[in-house]
């Protein structure tokens, strides 16, 4: 008598190929869903370094600065002081000859939708016996989607206190679409500075 062994019948082997199909793809959604958490995640954490780091040096560029503006037409008017605006500007340098080097910060409409509604950009402007040169410009933040500054002054004008209000969406817009269908939060940084008083 021969022992025949018995092999998977056809429905058996349906069931286990439906069974591993199913893994499969549970494995492979749960994989591909914390890769898109990892991303919205880092996206975030870089945007929040970079836009500590640049809060940061706009603080210390405001304090160390002088001649601040734009400023009221009437200190003394609550309705005109403190100034709202979507810029700031002020002198790093002035040698009294003439020689000066002006900065500016300001709030500018982005060209591509996909990257937010504005940047933040830096402008210096050296101006050399009393004639500007060409501005040098370059871009500090993307994805800005309010930037304010909020200017209060005292009799002179002279600045008393600088607010620095920046709300930025993180994200990757080298592959801005990979992540589209997670919400990344948006980051919002408030700082005051007083300049340093001039003797």
């Amino acid at each position: 008598m021969t022992n025949r062994t018995r092999g998977f019948s056809l429905i058996e082997m349906l069931i286990a190929l439906t069974i591993t199909a199913t893994l499969l793809t549970a494995t492979l959604t749960a994989l591909d869903t914390s890769f898109r958490a990892y991303k919205v995640t880092t996206e975030g954490a870089s945007t929040n370094v970079v836009s500590r780091m640049m809060m940061s040096r706009i603080m210390t560029m405001i304090r160390t600065g002088e001649e601040f503006g734009p400023y009221p037409t009437d200190v003394l008017d609550s309705a005109q002081n403190p100034v709202t605006s979507t810029f700031i500007e002020f002198e790093t340098a002035n040698d009294g000859a003439g020689n000066r080097q002006v900065l500016r910060i300001e709030r500018r409409d982005q060209s591509d939708p996909q990257r937010g509604p504005y940047e933040l950009w830096y402008v210096q402007t050296d101006i050399v016996n009393d004639v500007p040169s060409e501005a040098i410009e370059r871009p500090l933040l993307t994805g800005v989607t309010e930037a304010t500054f909020t200017l209060e002054y005292d009799i002179g004008p002279r600045l008393r206190r600088a607010t620095v209000d920046l709300t930025i969406k993180p994200n990757d817009y080298q592959d801005a679409r990979f992540s589209a269908d997670l919400e990344t939060p948006t980051i919002r940084l408030v700082s005051t500075v007083n300049p340093r008083k001039l003797d």
